[in-house]
């Protein structure tokens, strides 16, 4: 891999050039003859370059580099400039205006039709009751309330909708160069391979990709707004190897690292060489159990659950008290995170609600719960279903986190001492995600609980919307089903303040209750960097991380670190001092840079960050990131 060494930045030594040229393909882009690279390590590896299939956080990030979105996001989280450059609302549209002279990185006019190309992917798919590609990006538009798009003229791109909401300022889809593109519809966008070299108007373009080992992207000479010190972004793929990731930050391969382990934080953090940030999550660590049927009674020839226990919600509230989330916090994450409770994080504070019938730890009486619902022991003590077969469950996990796995024997344990046999089994995220779709989704199902986790954006929708019936097939994992619970969803679209958080509440509390989720644990983001190498990093928000949140901003404020003084480490990485749980090193004051006021503008409420605050996701807007993202609104 390019590798940044020493003071100078640069690739680090011959020996390890040519070790990378003989990866490369052989028509890569030629580079700066000394570039300075920005070295990136995950835990994760990049399942697509095409922005419609990724369903993981990493894929968020790469390509959030190439493509801008209409508008990104400043460091708060607030609607910052993107594509477009100003924009107004009114009662029921919003007047974008694109920048004038803005180029693709290969010298072609970027102009509104290219947005309107765009957008309009994710609203015919819409008005086909379909989706592009995995089907993560397209609900961010729905939930805006964007009804239809229009270009008048190169410069001008309206958005006509329902609502007075800044969810039409979150909408997770990528401006693609029409130019290019143009000839694809929505259902042929996630046939198309989006190899290297990638045409965008973002901050840094692929350049290549190389499958479990890196994607590097080179600077776009035409890009329209600041520019970081880097020539390169590497992002380099540590599959479930985070101590590879660990050392190679150690030995300065590396400039920064994602979700390291609890043990490995604590360690760095104590050393002024880095700095360590705890970003709250916002997103969560859940079991999610396959329901497919619940209400309609549909089964799935050799698929689905392998009992309809599952679709009992007294069955799967009663598992509920069998789960210790403490010791899962304090066990798995090291006390870096908090047990978890309902669907909207504690991060968004504005919206979450605790649970009004919350459960706690106590084997005998989930037993008592098993029994009183009919769920009775045989004589070996294997707990047995109501068509009388013992209930033996299927439990997987990706191997994106070993923190996943972990989990996993826990509730082996725990399920083990009710009588219900748990197999677990660790997959890639590819093959978890094709694992969990159902028919409706060319899939069958076939699995009993799925361990994973999702990211999500500022606003609750990205994470909510995925118990949708609408969303079986596509971005469900539980394969959910409730009218009423969609009911309310649509619901509190229409409104704000007070009267859409008695809504959250009750949506929050229905889920909780049904329990098509066990949410584990609301897990912190544990991410390192060197300050000997790159200064100017920043939080965003100020409670998340500088890389793997929204956007692409933090990657254009890096200065270089000879030049200027080194940040000063935070208390997390002060020496002999640790950092709470939770906590996030605090933000220097940002650079001043273009961040784009805009008339009509609103400021969302700041939600935060960690799956990256993430805010993944978004990830209202729904980004969704499997830790994996939400849907805007990926998994990780």
């Amino acid at each position: 891999m390019p590798l940044s060494k020493g003071p100078s930045r640069r690739r680090s030594s011959a020996a390890l050039l040519l070790a990378v040229s003989m990866l490369l393909p052989a028509a890569a882009p030629v580079a700066a003859a000394d570039p300075v690279v920005l070295t990136v390590g995950t835990t994760q590896d990049l399942d697509s370059t095409n922005p419609f299939n990724t369903y993981l956080v990493v894929g968020y990030e790469a390509f959030q580099l190439t493509y801008d979105l209409l508008t990104n996001f400043n460091l708060d989280t607030s609607p910052g400039p993107g594509f477009a450059d100003r924009w107004e609302r009114s009662a029921d549209k919003v007047t974008y205006h694109i920048r004038d002279g803005m180029k693709w990185s290969d010298g072609t006019p970027a102009t509104s039709q290219d947005a309107c190309y765009s957008w309009g992917l994710a609203l015919a798919a819409i008005a086909d009751g379909s989706n592009v590609g995995a089907g993560y990006l397209d609900p961010n538009v729905k939930d805006a309330g964007v009804t239809k798009v229009e270009c008048p003229d190169d410069s001008t791109f309206i958005a006509y909708t329902t609502d007075q909401s800044d969810r039409v300022f979150q909408v997770y889809v990528p401006i693609l160069p029409r130019h290019i593109y143009g000839k694809v519809d929505y259902k042929k966008m996630s046939d198309e391979k989006f190899d290297g070299p990638l045409v965008g108007t973002g901050p840094y373009t692929l350049a290549e990709w190389q499958t479990g080992q890196f994607a590097r992207f080179v600077r776009n000479p035409n890009y329209w707004g600041q520019q970081g010190f880097e020539d390169e972004v590497v992002i380099r793929f540590f599959p479930d190897n985070v101590d590879g990731m660990f050392q190679a930050l150690k030995n300065g391969e590396i400039d920064y690292a994602h979700d390291v382990n609890p043990d490995q934080f604590k360690q760095l953090a104590a050393d002024p060489t880095y700095t360590a940030v705890a970003g709250k999550a916002n997103g969560w660590t859940q079991m999610a159990f396959n329901t497919y049927g619940t209400g309609t009674g549909k089964t799935i020839p050799d698929g689905g659950p392998s009992t309809k226990a599952l679709l009992d919600p007294a069955f799967r509230d009663a598992l509920g008290y069998a789960v210790d989330r403490m010791a899962l916090v304090e066990r798995v994450l090291g006390g870096f995170g908090d047990p978890g409770t309902t669907v909207v994080p504690p991060v968004l504070s504005d919206w979450h609600v605790e649970p009004d019938k919350p459960r706690t730890f106590d084997i005998e009486l989930a037993k008592q719960k098993l029994e009183a619902a009919g769920y009775t022991t045989d004589a070996s003590g294997n707990r047995i279903d109501k068509e009388g077969k013992p209930i033996k469950l299927r439990l997987y996990a990706p191997d994106s986190d070993a923190g996943y796995a972990k989990s996993a024997e826990f509730i082996k344990d725990w399920y083990g001492q009710l009588g219900i046999q748990v197999s677990t089994q660790v997959l890639t995220s590819a093959a978890l995600g094709e694992l969990v779709l159902p028919p409706e989704g060319d899939g069958t199902a076939k699995y009993d609980i799925e361990l994973w986790g999702w990211s999500g954006n500022p606003d609750p929708n990205a994470l909510l919307q995925i118990f949708r019936c609408d969303a079986i097939g596509g971005t469900s994992d539980s394969q959910y089903c409730n009218p009423e619970y969609d009911k309310l969803y649509d619901l509190q679209l229409t409104q704000a303040g007070a009267e859409r958080h008695a809504t959250l509440a009750q949506m929050q509390n229905l889920i909780y209750d049904e329990a098509p989720y066990d949410v584990l644990y609301y897990d912190s983001n544990l991410d390192v960097y060197r300050t000997d190498r790159f200064a100017g990093w920043q939080n965003m928000p100020e409670s998340g991380t500088p890389m793997f949140t929204y956007g692409d901003l933090n990657y254009t404020l890096l200065t270089d670190a000879t030049l200027a003084p080194s940040p000063s480490p935070s208390a997390a990485g002060s020496p002999g001092a640790s950092a709470a749980p939770g906590s996030a090193a605090p933000a220097t004051p940002a650079p001043s840079a273009d961040t784009g006021t805009a008339s009509g503008e609103s400021s969302n409420t700041l939600l935060i960050g960690g799956a990256v605050v993430v805010i993944l996701l978004v990830v209202g807007g729904v980004l969704l990131s499997r830790r994996r993202s939400a849907p805007a609104g990926d998994d990780e």
